[in-house]
């Protein structure tokens, strides 16, 4: 659910009462075409003054998600079933004002909530001074500008549903508050909803492949020590997904799009060489390192390790394994841009004993 605006918690603090909120986030609605559960029948917003349903733009938060392109699981047919984890401390927009209602849905959720009375009476009142009787004073309005339906929508703070304990989160506490079709919200309004926000947004639906890479000697039987181990992946294992994020009442939106670059290893253990050195294997026409081939045991394979010790008995060494992506994003109005590379990986765990060998 939306979180609750601080604002409104200072008033009616000690109270128990209700508060209003957004539903719970929906962002396969797309706003105006389907609207809620209970209003399948809702008319395009603009249409005749707008939406009749209430809360189409409360439950997907202005914003809808194609995802077509993406890993399966999430609408697409990758094979791939993980979220990236972003390079340092980024993290997806935590709030964002964005068009929530149209004239009619505002006084229809308002008054629905007046008529509980479950704000209170001077909450009430203050609402319906703002909202309703205000006319000509500054920041407030007349019957819910209802005289401008289908010109223009109220602009309201969402935050995705299960982010309400994410930094910042809070930071979209401000509204409901009018824009003008054609406008752009008040200055004031910092996080304005943009195609750059908006890309943050779909960088945080991105679904990447599981990294199952192939090993020789086979991940399941025994490595053996200072015996090469080969890793590869083969041809269009990997290929670039993207996810769209559009609001579309503006129309505006972003398209962020993730391109494997290399394979990172980590053995496990300072008891290994890595080929190459550092580590990483890049990433070419969709595939990483060299296949290994009968008679290549004592070779050094351009993508793979060495494990130098043999692991204790009963023990094994967690092999990491982590595709790498670069992640870039274009937008609406020639807009665009990189966002920080994102990783995902998997560990299999091995077991490596010593070499064997037969005194004649």
């Amino acid at each position: 659910m939306s979180a609750v605006k601080p604002a409104l918690r200072g008033m009616l603090a000690g109270l128990c009462l209700l508060v209003l909120v957004a539903p719970a986030a929906r962002a396969d609605i797309t706003p105006g075409e389907g609207g809620s559960e209970g209003d399948s029948d809702a008319p395009p917003p603009g249409a005749d003054g707008g939406a009749a349903g209430q809360n189409l733009y409360a439950e997907a938060g202005g914003v809808v998600i194609d995802d077509a392109d993406n890993g399966s699981g999430a609408g697409g047919g990758h094979g791939g079933s993980g979220s990236l984890d972003p390079v340092g401390d980024w993290s997806p927009p935590p709030c964002w004002y964005t068009p929530m209602y149209t004239p009619e849905q505002l006084k229809k959720e308002r008054e629905h909530t007046w008529s509980l009375d479950s704000t209170g009476h001077e909450f009430d009142n203050m609402e319906r001074a703002k909202y309703v009787t205000g006319g000509d004073e500054p920041g407030t309005y007349e019957d819910f500008n209802m005289a401008k339906s289908g010109k223009g929508y109220w602009w309201d703070g969402y935050v995705p549903d299960g982010g309400e304990s994410a930094p910042g989160a809070m930071d979209c506490d401000d509204g409901p508050f009018w824009v003008d079709t054609g406008d752009s919200p008040p200055a004031q309004y910092e996080n304005a909803v943009t195609p750059e926000i908006l890309a943050g947004l779909a960088y945080d639906r991105i679904r990447v492949p599981d990294t199952e890479i192939s090993l020789k000697p086979d991940a399941q039987n025994e490595q053996k020590v200072n015996l090469p181990t080969w890793a590869w992946l083969d041809d269009a294992t990997f290929e670039p997904v993207s996810v769209t994020a559009r609001v579309p009442v503006l129309d505006m939106w972003a398209t962020t799009t993730a391109t494997p670059v290399s394979l990172t290893l980590e053995p496990g253990t300072d008891d290994a060489e890595l080929h190459p050195p550092s580590g990483t294997c890049p990433i070419n026409d969709g595939s990483i390192g060299t296949p290994y081939t009968p008679g290549s045991a004592e070779e050094t394979p351009p993508c793979g390790l060495t494990y130098l010790r043999a692991t204790p008995d009963g023990e094994t060494y967690p092999l990491r394994a982590t595709i790498n992506w670069s992640i870039e994003w274009e937008g609406s109005g020639d807009t665009g841009g990189d966002l920080p590379d994102g990783s995902f990986g998997t560990t299999t765990e091995l077991e490596v004993d010593e070499i064997q060998s037969v005194v004649r």
